[in-house]
């Protein structure tokens, strides 16, 4: 007999509550959000037997973490009374550097960015003493090694490492509300609900508490977070947060859209034997102009406060990425310290990112898209933040 969405939703919560030996998921705002993707991944993905794996196992786990933290903050109510001030929040469209821009910024003592590993075990909550010899930290890493096995080259393209910087994108999954989810699968019903039918206010809200739960054992001056994804909820991000400063992004979007469809890519092909890249291509082409579109919005209608945000364009970090970051700090009034300087140069040296040949690139052609027609969409966009068009491949 086939199983329903309904029975499978319940068996794999039922999964996730024998995971956790906890069944208190806090607020149900995650409910709706797993209905819509499981209901969608049924409907349109297409799954192969290793992509009914991947996609199971990452709801029992966000949904076991979630009742894990609930669980932590119930016997530690102290854990509600952390204050989470001014974070440093760096936005933008995907493949625009700002992944290596919150690496590079979380080399500075006075940052605290959550960690590939306490993200995806943050119970207990990390520990000081403790922070840089956890055993979940080599746990965690066995886990990422094991993806260079099945996409040979991701690493290169986008590096995964335990203890590297991780994206919000996934603490929001435990709301069952991450953008991971559309672009690792076909989704496009759920995509729908995500960026044109729910409100994020939820997921930040469950962010918050994630945030608190991992500062409860480690503190630092301020927060250093980052995901492209915030770029289509920047009202409900500084809603949460209204004490933010946001570090925008900027690229030519024609680009970014190859670039992310060559990401999805690589991690669809894996999951699906009915592949095409050109309905990856056409999500991006009309949810990267969505998004650019509400952040032209948040700029003409003053959603920031005077000295709230920081633009940087990709080019700038291309030619010179430490000399980027040295004009943000100064725009915030900060002092980049010769030491966190150096530190910065240290990681450049050790991860030099992205890496041509690492992974199959797409040509702007092979996307589908009418380069005139989406040229002219973002326009806009570009004459505002003064954004140069790239040669296309």
């Amino acid at each position: 007999m086939t199983e329903t969405t309904v029975q499978r939703r319940d068996r794999l919560v039922d999964a996730a509550i024998a995971a956790a030996g906890a069944d208190d998921f806090g607020a149900d705002t995650w409910q709706e959000g797993l209905d819509v993707y499981l209901a969608s991944l049924a409907e349109s993905a297409r799954l192969n037997e290793i992509g009914v794996g991947v996609a199971e196992d990452g709801v029992v786990a966000d949904l076991a973490n979630r009742l894990r933290i609930e669980r932590w903050r119930t016997e530690h109510p102290e854990v509600a009374e952390q204050e989470i001030r001014r974070p440093i929040v760096i936005v933008g469209q995907p493949r625009t550097g700002t992944t290596i821009l919150l690496d590079l910024m979380a080399q500075d003592p006075a940052h605290r960015a959550p960690l590939s590993w306490e993200v995806e075990r943050p119970v207990p909550p990390p520990r000081t003493a403790t922070y840089r010899t956890d055993p979940r930290i080599a746990e965690c890493q066995a886990q990422f090694d094991l993806v260079d096995s099945f996409i040979p080259g991701f690493a290169a393209f986008h590096e995964l490492g335990a203890e590297l910087a991780q994206e919000d994108v996934r603490i929001t999954a435990g709301d069952l509300r991450s953008m991971q989810l559309s672009l690792q699968f076909e989704v496009p019903a759920y995509n729908h609900w995500l960026l044109h039918e729910t409100s994020m206010a939820p997921a930040y809200r469950y962010h918050r508490r994630f945030l608190q739960h991992l500062q409860s054992g480690r503190h630092g001056e301020r927060w250093l977070l980052k995901s492209p994804a915030h770029l289509w909820s920047l009202p409900e991000l500084l809603a949460e947060y209204p004490d933010a400063i946001v570090i925008q992004n900027h690229r030519d979007p024609l680009k970014v859209i190859a670039s992310i469809s060559a990401l999805g890519a690589s991690l669809r092909e894996m999951t699906t034997d009915h592949f095409e890249v050109t309905r990856l291509a056409r999500q991006y082409g009309e949810d990267i102009c969505v998004g650019l579109d509400r952040a032209l919005e948040a700029r003409r209608q003053g959603l920031f406060a005077e000295g709230q945000v920081v633009d940087i364009r990709y080019q700038d970090i291309r030619h010179d990425l430490v000399g980027a970051v040295a004009r943000i700090y100064d725009a915030l009034g900060w002092e980049l310290t010769a030491e966190t300087e150096t530190r910065m140069c240290a990681f450049l040296a050790a991860h030099p990112g992205d890496q041509e040949g690492s992974l199959q690139r797409y040509r702007f052609a092979e996307t589908g898209l009418d380069e005139g027609l989406l040229r002219e969409r973002v326009r806009a966009y570009q004459e505002w933040f003064d954004v140069e068009s790239e040669q296309l491949d």
